[in-house]
């Protein structure tokens, strides 16, 4: 529902990278590995990375809002990430340019991607002034 919305404000779309299976009964570091080097295969140069990380910055949902919009006047690209389910690679954290935080709790990955949704229309509809949000 909110990714059909947030279309309206922003090119959005959802990439989901998948370990081969031969790699799925590995260890942690090894998984977290494997998942950052599919990750940064997948980025440009020019992305700005955005980690959602338990360890990163909380906003309010206005301050997000602001956020948002101030980093869409000087990037070309928003990237947010999600991490597998060991977390991210050191490459990764090396790569990303901000982390993220929804809450210290851990979520499923198809809740988070709800969660993280409709907090990002939230922001969009802050930005334009329209009656999503109440304060």
């Amino acid at each position: 529902m909110f990714t059909k919305r947030l279309k309206h404000y922003c090119k959005f779309e959802i990439v989901q990278l998948e370990l081969p299976t031969k790699l799925k009964s590995s260890d942690s570091e090894t998984i977290k590995k494997n998942e950052g080097e599919l990750l940064l295969k997948k980025i440009t140069p020019t992305d700005f990375i955005i980690l959602l990380d338990e360890k990163g910055k909380e906003y309010s949902s206005v301050e997000f809002a602001n956020f948002i919009s101030k980093k869409s006047v000087h990037e070309s690209s928003l990237t947010f990430v999600i991490g597998g389910a060991y977390g991210f690679s050191n490459e990764v954290y090396e790569r990303a340019n901000a982390k993220l935080s929804l809450s210290k709790m851990t979520f499923s990955h198809q809740l988070i991607r709800l969660i993280f949704a409709e907090q990002l229309y939230r922001a969009f509809t802050i930005i334009k002034g329209e009656p999503y949000h109440h304060e």
